[in-house]
């Protein structure tokens, strides 16, 4: 008796990428694609209405990004099965996504066969890490030190990508559907977490902790 198909929600913001997702899901037996969303709020709905067996979830995406996401979804089904697929491959991405609700968490470095196994062992209630990812958390279990990204929620960590992409207040407040007050509020207790007291320190704080690249100069942008 064959084994009942693997059903997977595709969320990404980029269509080729999604594409490229179903085709490699396609040549395997035993999972069908049943649904695609390219943000949070469309990802969350589709949640609600196609029921997957398992969620492949991007991290950054316009708007409400794949860590709020998760969390999300997990509040309306604590079950849902959801693995990040993502460029992403440091711990602290890694940690806030797991403690978001993921069960699974893959670079999109890694070869294409390891996605797939990573979608059936989602699918059966096992972890998935990708050797990138598992090598970032022992090494960063190893040095054991405290940066104050541990402090932050999953939603609070969603915030400060936000900012770190230099979004307003306004557009915080309106993709995660909050008040400004609320948004305003939020920004603060990261700055509080994170022991800093400006924005300026908040972005070298970023770089430091690689969460975000260094800023191109003039020459380096070709202009």
């Amino acid at each position: 008796m064959s084994r009942k198909a693997i059903r997977v929600l595709l969320v990404d913001d980029h269509a080729v990428v999604r594409e490229g997702y179903r085709t490699l899901l396609a040549k395997h037996e035993g999972v069908s694609v049943v649904g695609e969303a390219a943000n949070a709020a469309s990802a969350y709905q589709l949640y609600k209405t196609t029921q997957p067996d398992v969620v492949i979830m991007d991290i950054s995406m316009p708007g409400r990004g794949g860590i709020d996401a998760i969390e999300h979804i997990r509040r309306f089904d604590p079950l849902a099965r959801i693995l990040v697929f993502t460029m992403h491959g440091g711990a602290a991405y890694a940690l806030q996504a797991f403690r978001a609700g993921a069960r699974g968490y893959v670079t999109k470095s890694s070869p294409p066969d390891l996605l797939v196994s990573a979608v059936r062992d989602v699918a059966e209630g096992r972890i998935a890490i990708c050797p990138e990812t598992s090598e970032a958390l022992a090494l960063d279990r190893v040095r054991g030190e405290k940066t104050g990204l541990d402090e932050l929620s999953p939603r609070e960590f969603e915030i400060f990508r936000m900012i770190l992409d230099a979004r307003s207040t306004d557009e915080i407040a309106a993709a995660l559907n909050v008040s400004r007050k609320t948004a305003a509020n939020y920004h603060y207790s990261i700055k509080s977490k994170l022991g800093v007291s400006s924005d300026i320190e908040l972005v070298y704080f970023g770089l430091r902790q690689g969460l975000v690249g260094p800023v191109a100069t003039v020459t380096d942008a070709g202009l």
